[in-house]
């Protein structure tokens, strides 16, 4: 099979995935949590088999070359000048989300985070024992951002730092520059942190976007930021937990690390050997994946948007479709349309219950079935 062979249907049944196992022995298609049903790039799998047959897994730094290839695909991708001083390696994105609270942050202290977002972003705060300030998402041009003025407004005495996501996660957007020199200023000038999970960053699906870092926009921004970033997503190796953080203020970065002492864990090395193989050798694959989205995106857009009670916006980035059912008028979304044999994530695990997030990193003829499942139901439950 060719790695690039993105209508390949693979059984992921019986291999203990956190996706499939859900509806194990159902017909329910798992269209929900973010890895895709995509095969890794072929260097991915050939440098996993080298390291395989080396034979040794003893404790593992991260590789010299892959601190390398991070600045120069940062400098290259986004005109980004770090240092590795700046990187710190960790096994996860979403404990960055922890460790960003409690390192720029005191018990008792507020964060703030705009909603509909990735639930992390919630529950982060409140498991490090801070406030949590949720900001409405407004929609312009069929692009959901953050509310600059309901931002302004709800910060408190004891807010510390603001959780944001871009590309966002649910909606797709990418925010443009401007809108990133609007938000580091209110940062500045409220004398606030920010830590910006980018992780999606490689999986920008409209032509003409670029993605920009925002702490890459000053170095004032640069101060204040705490940056995370990983392969796992573009490159559908979640599984072998590689991701990593930028913080260029030195004494944040030593917060940060001490906040992490003796609790997070270092990356495994297939996580390294990974993420090597994939920043070094995974730019040809990723075109071809980005291709292959935005195929399922157009696809998705004109069939969902074709169906009574459904409604889709416009998705800038990501292979995560967040679409609108309010006008179905449907008493448990999630259930309904687990009945109807598609399992997606309900709104509300996002902060709004308005929507359900359809994963359509899937193979066509995967998304063509969950489609055609979805429509049926509708269209059975709808009045004539």
């Amino acid at each position: 099979m060719s790695p690039t062979d993105f209508d390949r249907l693979i059984d992921r049944r019986n291999t203990a995935s956190e996706k499939w196992e859900r509806y194990r022995d159902t017909e329910i298609l798992p269209m929900w949590v973010a890895d895709t049903d995509f095969m890794a790039p072929q260097a991915v799998l050939k440098a996993l088999h080298e390291r395989v047959d080396h034979g040794v897994f003893g404790y593992t730094n991260a590789p010299a070359r892959l601190n390398e290839l991070v600045l120069e695909r940062l400098s290259r991708m986004y005109g980004w000048e770090i240092t590795g001083d700046d990187l710190i390696w960790l096994p996860g994105l979403v404990c960055g989300l922890h460790l960003a609270c409690r390192s720029t942050s005191s018990p008792g202290d507020s964060v703030m985070t705009a909603q509909p977002i990735y639930p992390p972003f919630m529950s982060a705060p409140r498991l490090s024992e801070r406030q949590l300030i949720t900001l409405p998402m407004v929609r312009k041009d069929r692009r959901a951002v953050i509310d600059f003025e309901a931002l302004e407004n709800a910060i408190t005495p004891t807010t510390r730092i603001l959780l944001f996501c871009n590309p966002h996660n649910p909606g797709g957007t990418v925010y443009r520059r401007e809108e990133l020199e609007r938000l580091a200023e209110i940062v500045i000038r409220h004398d606030l942190y920010i830590c910006s999970d980018e992780i999606h960053c490689d999986l920008i699906l409209e032509p003409g976007l670029r993605h920009v870092p925002i702490a890459s926009l000053h170095p004032e921004i640069a101060e204040r930021t705490i940056t995370l970033m990983a392969p796992s997503k573009t490159y559908n190796i979640a599984g072998l937990g590689c991701s990593f953080a930028v913080i260029s203020n030195p004494q944040l970065r030593r917060q940060f690390q001490r906040a992490r002492k003796g609790i997070v864990p270092d990356v495994n090395l297939m996580g390294y050997t990974a993420a090597e193989a994939a920043y070094g050798d995974g730019d040809e694959w990723n075109r071809a994946q980005l291709n292959y989205l935005r195929g399922n995106r157009d696809y998705l857009m004109q069939e969902i948007n074709a169906i009574p009670g459904l409604r889709l916006d416009p998705i800038e980035a990501t292979y995560l479709a967040w679409i609108d059912v309010s006008a179905a008028k449907l008493e448990n979304p999630a259930y309904f349309f687990e009945q109807a044999g598609v399992g997606m994530s309900p709104g509300r695990d996002f902060g709004d219950d308005r929507f359900m997030r359809l994963n359509f990193g899937c193979p066509r003829a995967q998304l063509e079935e969950a489609v055609l499942r979805i429509r049926r139901a509708l269209l059975n439950h709808l009045p004539a």
